[in-house]
């Protein structure tokens, strides 16, 4: 599904990611942790085509990354929701674009407001909606073009624990539904531990150990003794000098 081979990125002469080698399989998760400023947001624009690869390269479906893919979305940290539309007009746009039918169109989108628990919301503009309602919305957003891959960077930061754990579990039974691959980007160890079937742990710029969760997707996970002995292994990793120049 996914392949990076051997990628490297500057900003003008800052180095930002070094020698980056990944690979994942139709329908597995990512889970890319460090911390602030080690490269992980600069890596995921580049998987979704948002910045221009000069050195080394991105495989999505065996094709070479040179832009934006059709069948790739991406969520971001601060849902990026055009706060003038409605929930309805928010989800519509992205199957507008990409030039559906209205029938097409509404099918779709109800659909996915009821799957997401917020049809009641449709008329709504995001002004009007709490932190996990806008979570909800940009989820929708993104999962009505059907996409096989999707990114997201810091997606559930601003809400509270609760909410926060509300919404994995929601990515979670959608991905086991639709089967797609996912990347998340994130700080939290324990969010890493519980989304990401490999997690990638990054410092300045390099991926340092890329980690297998042999038991992702378990039914009550956060209680098992693994999902902690996982996030201690993240930890040693995280406060380590390994990888560090």
């Amino acid at each position: 599904m996914i392949e990076v081979n051997n990628l490297n990125f500057a900003y003008d002469k800052e180095k930002v990611l070094k020698n980056i080698n990944l690979k994942l399989k139709k329908g597995e998760s990512l889970a890319v942790i460090g911390p602030s400023g080690c490269g992980k947001t600069t890596l995921l624009y580049l998987l979704a085509g948002l910045e221009e690869i000069k050195e080394g390269e991105i495989k999505i479906s065996s094709k070479e990354i040179k832009g934006v893919r059709n069948n790739t979305a991406v969520i971001l940290q601060d849902y990026g929701l055009f706060p003038w539309k409605t929930v309805y007009q928010n989800l519509a746009l992205g199957l507008k674009i990409r030039e559906f039918n209205n029938k097409e169109v509404e099918k779709t989108v109800n659909s996915a407001l009821k799957r997401l628990n917020i049809f009641d919301l449709k008329d709504s503009y995001p002004a009007e909606l709490s932190g996990g309602e806008k979570q909800r919305v940009a989820v929708g957003r993104s999962l009505v073009i059907n996409p096989d891959l999707l990114l997201m960077d810091e997606p559930f930061s601003a809400l509270d624990a609760l909410t926060r754990e509300k919404m994995q579990n929601l990515i979670l039974d959608i991905h086991k539904r639709d089967d797609f691959s996912f990347i998340i980007v994130t700080h939290d160890i324990t969010e890493a531990a519980f989304l990401g079937h490999k997690i990638a742990v990054m410092k300045e710029g390099k991926i340092i150990e890329v980690l297998k969760n042999p038991h992702f997707g378990e039914k009550d996970l956060r209680e098992k003794e693994e999902f902690f002995k996982l996030q201690k292994r993240l930890r040693q990793l995280m406060i380590s000098n390994k990888g560090v120049r």
